[in-house]
């Protein structure tokens, strides 16, 4: 019998990266596993090894009820929630049109806390259950032209720090798990928009300094952990009794945020300068 024998995972952008790999490593330890995203034809593969894709968009209410209302009717429980969902919006705050602005804080806030919403009250009536929010080290540091991914991810730190408290007399754990650089799609994800957000214009040169940091990623892997390791730090939490409230995992997470520990608000700001600084054509 497996870690997570008899008990039901929810996985939320689960196509790719971080999420397909925590759902993949959830099943090796015998979770029943629901593996949703929008892009369902990419999770053909993980049924292979027993996990269940489903469809959902955490930008549509409609959407998540149905999701959450198929996983109860066919399982009758939701032991473990991974909201993992998100993208990294990026682009000067004066470019950034607020129709996007809007769709990160849906995708990045609002879809995890309407899912959260939705599976506590079957986890309060099991006595327990495990929510882990995949979160960022951009939950506690920042970055030049970032503002609205960084807005969300603060905003996560925040819901899930208050959300530990008032759940834990029901039994209910609330992890943050702060991940830095993976090798997943999210850095060319996040070059491609800035580029277009702010390539152009008064922001250009400073674009291409902060896109050329996204791209490391991509263009050094070896500079970024693989989507696994984060998936070992969660599988971890979801299998304690008592997890820690926060796992920082990856690649440059932990200097960097002792780095914004230590050092005063303009001391950071110049060392974030000197990283990202503008770069001509």
């Amino acid at each position: 019998m497996g870690a997570g024998s008899g008990r039901v995972a929810l996985v939320t952008g689960a196509s790719s990266g971080i999420g397909e790999a925590t759902a993949r490593k959830l099943r090796a330890l015998d979770f029943t596993v629901y593996a949703a995203a929008r892009r369902v034809d990419r999770m053909e593969g993980l049924t292979d090894v027993g996990i269940r894709p489903v469809k959902v968009d955490v930008t549509d209410d409609a959407s998540m009820v149905e999701l959450v209302d198929h996983l109860l009717g066919e399982s009758g429980r939701i032991d473990v929630l991974v909201n993992n969902a998100g993208y990294g919006s990026y682009g000067a705050l004066e470019d950034v049109p607020l129709f996007e602005a809007r769709r990160q804080v849906e995708v990045n806030v609002f879809g995890l806390a309407r899912l959260t919403q939705l599976v506590l009250p079957q986890m309060r009536a099991l006595g327990g259950g495990h929510i882990v929010n995949v979160s960022s080290m951009g939950g506690k540091m920042y970055e030049p032209l970032g503002s609205w991914y960084h807005a969300t991810k603060f905003a996560v730190e925040g819901l899930s720090d208050s959300l530990r408290v008032e759940v834990k007399p029901f039994g209910i754990a609330v992890v943050i798990i702060e991940p830095g650089a993976i090798s997943t799609e999210w850095g060319g994800i996040a070059h491609e928009s800035l580029l277009e957000t702010s390539g152009n214009g008064a922001y250009a040169a400073q674009a291409r300094g902060s896109a050329w940091v996204l791209q490391q990623s991509v263009n050094r892997p070896r500079l970024a952990s693989p989507p696994t390791v984060v998936a070992e730090v969660i599988a971890a939490a979801v299998t304690s009794k008592r997890p820690k409230t926060r796992y920082v995992v990856g690649r440059g997470a932990r200097p960097i945020l002792l780095a914004r520990k230590l050092l005063t608000d303009r001391a950071f700001d110049r060392m974030l300068a000197i990283a990202y600084r503008p770069r001509a054509k």
